[in-house]
């Protein structure tokens, strides 16, 4: 009985996946190449199970050539929705197409992106929504009780490949690309140590003085290269980060930037970590907030140290904004 419960569960996902062929069509088509021309990224959202398989999603074509980003629906209207830009591509995924991902989608479409929508719903508010529609409905689910979703998962995650291995083919992607992307050992010894292990520190770290002037703290970033200071007080406590990122922004608003102080410039309260955290997470926050560099301090908010990206994946290996 266990036995055959189980065959049955892999024969209905393998039906379900099996019809997605004959249901591939231009809107499958149209949506490679709106990816595959996008000057932008593809941001992938999805609530509940469908989230998590965008996630994997996202995973997938990140590693073979397509930047890719997970939005969550609730955090998007929350202010998360400022990382998605007009050339954008935004992916959505829900079986039913009636869930809380269809209050976003018209603030997706005012910024200016195109929508794609991957549901088993065709009549669905979010169909209706989206400019292409990717039907991956299946006739019935996997779980005994018909609830939870197994077969339209499986057909969600399915179709994302289809989607990533057509990319693959398009772009030109090479074995040797994939190996740029996944630098195996090397990556996996780095990402085991701690952040102490692969600081900067002492005389290594650009800081200044918070009653300095702004030439100075300029002179500080163009000394180590690395693009910001640390603005710390006289016990060595951050009070805040400079970074190329800050002066271009005083540049854009046309303000002055000798007269000011550095407390005027600089931005407060910037992300960071302790010497004691795993070297994995510290390249997830850089990831996940875009930026180079975090400073490193102890329990009492000292400056211990600095770790900048290059640290972690060798230099040249992503291009991200400092804070």
């Amino acid at each position: 009985m266990i036995i055959q419960h189980a065959i049955d569960l892999l024969k209905t996902e393998a039906e379900g996946i099996l019809r997605l062929a004959d249901r591939i069509d231009e809107a499958f088509t149209d949506a490679v190449e709106l990816i595959f021309t996008s000057r932008g990224r593809l941001i992938v959202s999805g609530i509940g199970k469908p989230g998590i398989v965008g996630r994997k999603i996202v995973a997938t074509l990140n590693s073979t050539g397509t930047p890719s980003l997970f939005l969550h629906p609730i955090e998007a209207m929350h202010g998360d929705l400022g990382i998605v830009g007009k050339d954008d591509i935004f992916l959505a995924l829900s079986n039913s197409g009636e869930t809380e991902l269809n209050d976003l989608v018209p603030t997706i479409k005012e910024i200016g992106c195109k929508v794609i929508a991957l549901t088993g719903n065709t009549a669905s508010t979010l169909a209706d929504l989206s400019d292409l529609v990717i039907d991956v409905g299946v006739e019935k689910e996997g779980c005994p009780l018909g609830l939870a979703p197994m077969a339209s998962t499986t057909a969600l995650l399915a179709m994302g490949d289809a989607l990533a291995a057509v990319l693959i083919e398009k772009r030109e992607f090479k074995s040797s690309d994939f190996k740029r992307f996944h630098p195996g050992g090397a990556l996996g010894q780095q990402l085991s140590n701690k952040v102490k292990d692969i600081m900067l520190t002492g005389e290594s770290v650009p800081r200044v003085l918070d009653d300095v002037s702004m030439e100075t703290a300029i002179e500080e970033i163009n000394r180590f290269s690395l693009g910001v200071t640390l603005v710390t007080n006289k016990t060595d406590a951050l009070v805040g980060l400079i970074s190329d990122g800050d002066l271009r922004r005083c540049i854009a608003r046309k303000e002055p930037i000798h007269s000011l102080s550095v407390t005027d410039v600089m931005t407060q309260n910037p992300l960071s970590a302790t010497p004691e955290t795993p070297a994995y997470d510290a390249l997830y926050t850089m990831e996940e907030h875009e930026i180079t560099v975090l400073p490193i301090l102890d329990e009492s908010g000292r400056v211990k140290g600095l770790l900048h990206l290059h640290d972690i994946l060798g230099k040249g290996a992503f291009k991200f904004n400092s804070q």
